[in-house]
């Protein structure tokens, strides 16, 4: 790569390069998963699982559960690796706004009752029939389905 093309490459405000790796996780209470309403960003207004950037030398697992607890004070138990869920969003102008590697976990709650903090602007369990009258992230729904399937084969 030249250094021409290195000087166009986008960053994120704190000047990391993209791209970046977080953590989320899909955690369920009996029929009902955990999902918060994005609060700010690109995203702000869009439902999804809990989750954010992992810190440098936090394994993914404990960024994911530390997500949840700063995101909707819930705690968890994580069952298992779901995927790793690629995002990449771009302006009108196909400018890359954002590239994640997100590592998505799926588990069942311990103990807490959803209250949005960090950067979530609402916190709630949702029967799974629900999905589909909330604005989802794009690839949420279908992550939440697959998660499920897991934890019932995981019991």
């Amino acid at each position: 790569m030249t250094s021409d093309a290195k000087t166009h490459r986008p960053a994120p405000a704190n000047g990391a390069p993209w791209p970046r790796c977080a953590a989320s996780a899909a955690i369920f209470r009996a029929e009902t998963v955990l999902l918060v309403e994005r609060g700010s960003g690109a995203l702000k207004g869009l439902w999804s699982l809990p989750g954010g950037h992992i810190e440098p030398g936090e394994r993914a697992a404990a960024a994911a559960s530390r997500e949840l607890y700063e995101e909707a004070r819930v705690e968890a138990e994580l069952a298992g690796l779901l995927d790793i869920h690629e995002v990449v969003l771009r302006d009108p102008g196909s400018q890359l706004l954002a590239h994640y590697l997100i590592t998505v976990f799926f588990g069942r709650w311990v103990a807490g009752e959803p209250v949005a903090g960090g950067d979530a602007a609402a916190a709630r369990f949702l029967a799974l029939d629900e999905l589909a009258q909330y604005p989802l992230t794009e690839g949420a729904a279908a992550l939440i389905l697959r998660a499920w399937k897991r934890l019932g084969e995981a019991a």
